[in-house]
């Protein structure tokens, strides 16, 4: 989510295999090294969007990081296929105090770090210490965590300072994880990595290859797998992420079997998928998340909510989600965060969504004091539909008389500018559709890319957060969305479905928003 250029489809993808032969990681040709379905054994290709710039669990919210160090590094907590929030290295669910401030945790016995270590209560509280300075999610929940400590060496006891509903749902995200890891292993910038997952680290070469290996003393749990819980069995003896930045490449070499899965392909890739016969199988993955626009609140010429406000006047989303996604199957421009049916479902400010206004846009602009500065609007191309939605946001906003410039990078380069508030206004991201609105966008916590803070903000999450009953959490957020929509510190653009492939000899794969492949083996042909 890779600081290298596009390259030509064929001749990168030949380059990437190639770099794995010649390094040594592919001991067999891709085909001999496919394994009975079900057995242990061979290695799995999988073309990514890009390279990590992280492989820390905690340094990054950004969905390439989690996708891949999910499989080394595991949190106390993590979501079943419901998206109910189930035990991982906690040995159940924690017992809650009768008002709400007391979380204790029992952890598994047995489970073992990567570097041969048991795990214990030490490594969980200096683990979530680290989380808490580190994440930016981390750091939302530091503010109400009042003290974390062992109560003996497999037992954790979290107080806080008030209620707060989400932190469960926190502790289970795989990206921007609270990852366990030995306490000795604890630094910033970490320079060990080891984890208590099913795979362990074995290679990296940035911009060729993340290459993670079986752990063969891996715990796993014994309950049936259900998403990203239950048992978690390393059938491959390897996970290969190689980065392909060029959406197009990723599909030339998922159809020449190159690659066993090929992540976040364009729309426009489901005819050849359609027609590439039963080789290669489409993946749709529905409700996969939301695009939206990051405003730059602390610097610059959107510093002020009144610009902020103007820009979103001129913005016309449905036209944007067009732009990104082409077939209406793979996108819904409506107004609210949450779909029908749920409980956080709103239509607070929803008459400010979409509406594509240049002449009420440029008033707007100039009363708040709008003097032809440039709106620089940071885009890659890895997402080929942030790049497209960002060309007609660009037109919207030059329409009301707003000047534009389109800084275009890759995804890591982006990934380092959001951090400075002088180098951009506006960037365009995504993420992913979670059942609790608190895991994302990251600019709902603190510190994030953006900097929203004001008090109305803080009132408003305070309410919402301190209300355990989700039926009266529902109208608490829809004054959250509402207040997002007022002081415009990032834009939800509408939602969408995402499209990956694999390989049909990729046996047990289960679509999610973070592709793992533990209980996945490779199938003879």
């Amino acid at each position: 989510m890779n600081a290298h250029p596009l390259f030509p489809q064929m001749t990168r993808r030949r380059l990437l295999v190639s770099a794995l032969l010649g390094a040594g990681c592919m001991s067999l040709p891709l085909e001999a090294a496919w394994a009975r379905e079900g057995a242990r054994g061979g290695a799995a290709n999988l073309a990514m969007i890009g390279e990590p710039q992280s492989l820390d669990p905690m340094a990054t919210p950004t969905d390439l990081v989690g996708t891949v160090m999910q499989h080394v590094y595991e949190p106390l907590y993590t979501f079943d296929a419901q998206w109910n929030i189930q035990p991982m290295l906690a040995e159940a669910m924690p017992a809650i105090s009768d008002d709400g401030k007391v979380y204790s945790i029992a952890l598994r016995r047995g489970v073992k770090f990567h570097n041969g270590k048991d795990m214990g209560a030490d490594d969980v509280v200096a683990s979530l210490r680290r989380w808490m300075e580190v994440s930016a999610r981390g750091k939302a929940v530091g503010q109400v965590v009042a003290g974390i400590a062992a109560q003996g060496p497999l037992a954790v006891e979290i107080q806080l300072k008030t209620l707060y509903a989400p932190l469960l749902a926190h502790l289970a995200m795989p990206s921007g994880m609270a990852g366990i890891m030995p306490k000795e292993s604890i630094a910033s910038p970490l320079t060990e990595i080891v984890g208590t997952g099913p795979y362990r680290l074995k290679e990296r070469k940035p911009d060729q290859y993340t290459v993670l290996a079986r752990f063969d003393q891996y715990a796993a749990r014994s309950e049936p797998a259900s998403g990203y819980a239950g048992k978690r069995e390393a059938l491959l003896d390897e996970l290969r992420f190689v980065p392909v930045p060029n959406a197009t490449t990723r599909l030339e070499g998922v159809l020449a079997g190159q690659f066993h899965y090929a992540d976040l392909l364009q729309v426009e890739s489901m005819g050849r998928l359609d027609k590439a016969g039963p080789a290669v199988v489409p993946i749709l993955t529905k409700n996969f998340g939301f695009p939206y626009i990051v405003f730059n609140t602390k610097e610059g010429v959107l510093a002020s909510q009144a610009m902020r406000q103007a820009v979103q006047t001129a913005m016309g989303e449905a036209e944007m989600l067009q732009a990104g996604f082409g077939d209406k199957r793979f996108f819904i421009a409506e107004p609210n965060f949450f779909p029908k049916g749920t409980p956080y479902y709103s239509d607070a400010g929803a008459d400010l969504y979409n509406q594509k206004n240049p002449k009420l846009a440029k008033e707007q602009a100039a009363k708040a004091g709008y003097k032809a500065e440039p709106v620089r609007i940071m885009v890659s191309r890895q997402y080929e539909f942030h790049y497209n939605m960002a060309l007609v946001m660009a037109e919207h906003l030059k329409r009301a008389g707003f000047k534009t410039d389109l800084m275009v990078v890759d995804w890591a380069t982006l990934v380092q500018r959001r951090n400075d508030p002088k180098l951009w206004d506006i960037y365009v991201t995504h993420s992913g559709q979670f059942p609790e609105p608190m895991l994302s966008p990251p600019q709902l916590g603190d510190g994030a890319p953006g900097w929203w803070d004001t008090d109305a903000k803080k009132a408003a999450l305070a309410a919402f957060n301190s209300e355990p009953d989700v039926t009266r959490r529902g109208p608490l957020w829809g004054k959250v969305q509402e207040l997002v929509y007022h002081e415009v510190p990032f834009v939800e653009v509408g939602r969408f479905n995402g499209l990956s492939a694999r390989s049909a000899s990729l046996r047990g794969y289960t679509p999610a928003i973070w592709p793992f492949f533990w209980n996945t083996s490779l199938a003879a042909r």
